[in-house]
């Protein structure tokens, strides 16, 4: 895919409209998952409901309207659950105290991104890790599309199997068959109107043999919450205790969201002349804010969205994408229980959609030199694998170091890769 010139809008208003609803759509489930993950962390769900779309809504609208960019950007999968399985319930931290070190580490990584430091990070990264990186996030997000369906399930004796023919597994095959022929045949929005005719087939069957509806019903309105609202503890997060806390709130978002910003700008073809992303500096300062704004109104940290590429392979490529999806989340407010009907068997064709368009980085990794060819695809492996972006970036940059070592070539790299690398071995510790 050639690299996309800045200011050019190749799409219609229609298109990008239809693209923005495909990202909502895509990014969806996090209105319900969110809360029922911190939750669990003492905070009420309802409350954390109407912290989710408030994140959600101006951290998207920002991003659209500052950055330019298409990237949808929400209250991270897996800083979720650090904040409440590590934090709250491992370490008996109380959650006000723990959405003021979210708050905190918002507040680093905007002295990070105002200096440019993240942006000298990203500029690092080898490019055969970038290839790698956006390829592993691919097939991740295929994973979780194939395990939202049940079509791949867990097995103790061998990880992972096939899951059952049943009704839902059934649906999600049919929506993925329609998704790829609407995308074959050059649909306008085939993503979306995939999303929504395995929905609409979803309604077919009724109910399952055992009784229960595919779809629940959970009625229409949900009068917002805002009790979490400033309710963290500023001063209490700044104790020595909460310090690694903090560190790893901060490691855990730069890579997510340094990842999901390379892999995006890879997998699209969003770079500039130089081959580098387009638009990072606001994208990572936009992501900075995502993170502080979600300490001050009770949620984990934000970050831009891995299923962001749903609505850009859509058709999205300004910020207009990421304007309409922040509208999008708007309503959610008082329709959350509507909209979460939407099932995740209609959502995981659309990513393992995705997936096959983020693998086509595979083809530029230069798999004739070692050095660069297998940190690539540890990187690539270990995502999907370890179910950790965070966790294939780092052995993927640390078999790169050492390679580059053992081959004399470590004088090429610039000292913020070796910033990198020290972070990288700063987290293996912390684990």
């Amino acid at each position: 895919m050639k690299p996309i010139a800045e200011g050019h809008v190749p799409n219609s208003f229609s298109t990008e409209i239809l693209a923005g609803i495909t990202s909502f759509l895509a990014t969806a489930y996090i209105i319900v998952v969110n809360p029922s993950v911190l939750s669990l962390s003492g905070m009420p769900f309802s409350g954390v409901l109407t912290s989710t779309v408030l994140v959600c809504f101006f951290s998207s609208l920002m991003m659209g309207l500052y950055a330019k960019s298409p990237y949808v950007v929400a209250p991270g999968m897996g800083l979720n659950a650090f904040f409440t399985y590590t934090v709250v319930q491992g370490m008996n931290v109380p959650y006000p105290t723990a959405l003021g070190a979210v708050f905190w580490a918002g507040v680093f990584f905007l002295i990070l991104s105002i200096f440019n430091v993240r942006v000298l990070l990203v500029q690092a990264i080898p490019k055969s890790l970038r290839y790698g990186i956006a390829a592993g996030i691919g097939l991740f997000i295929t994973l979780i599309g194939l395990a939202n369906a049940q079509f791949i399930v867990a097995n103790p004796a061998t990880l992972v199997s096939m899951g059952e023919l049943k009704p839902a597994v059934l649906i999600f095959i049919a929506g993925l068959a329609s998704t790829v022929i609407f995308i074959q045949k050059k649909v306008n929005g085939g993503i979306l109107w995939g999303i929504v005719l395995t929905t609409l087939i979803a309604l077919i069957p009724g109910r399952l043999t055992d009784g229960e509806k595919l779809l629940q019903w959970k009625g229409v309105f949900a009068a917002p919450d805002f009790s979490l609202l400033l309710k963290l503890d500023l001063w209490g997060s700044l104790s020595w205790s909460m310090a690694p806390v903090i560190f790893a709130f901060v490691f855990t978002d730069l890579f997510d969201s340094l990842s999901t910003f390379i892999g995006l700008a890879e997998a699209t073809g969003r770079l500039d002349a130089e081959g580098e992303p387009l638009a990072i500096k606001e994208s990572l300062l936009t992501d900075a804010v995502a993170t502080t704004l979600a300490g001050l109104v009770g949620s984990s940290p934000g970050t831009a969205y891995i299923e962001s590429a749903v609505g850009i392979e859509a058709g999205g490529r300004t910020g207009l994408t990421a304007i309409v999806a922040a509208f999008c989340f708007l309503p959610c407010l008082f329709l959350s229980p509507l909209l979460s009907m939407v099932p995740a068997m209609a959502t995981a064709p659309a990513l393992v959609v995705v997936g096959v368009f983020m693998m086509k980085t595979v083809i530029r990794i230069p798999w004739d030199e070692w050095e660069e060819a297998v940190p690539a695809f540890l990187a690539m492996v270990l995502i999907p694998f370890s179910y950790s972006i965070t966790q294939g970036i780092i052995w993927g940059f640390l078999s790169y170091a050492v390679l580059k070592l053992a081959s004399g070539k470590f004088r090429q790299l610039p000292l913020t890769f070796w910033l990198i690398i020290s972070l990288c071995l700063a987290a293996l510790v912390i684990e």
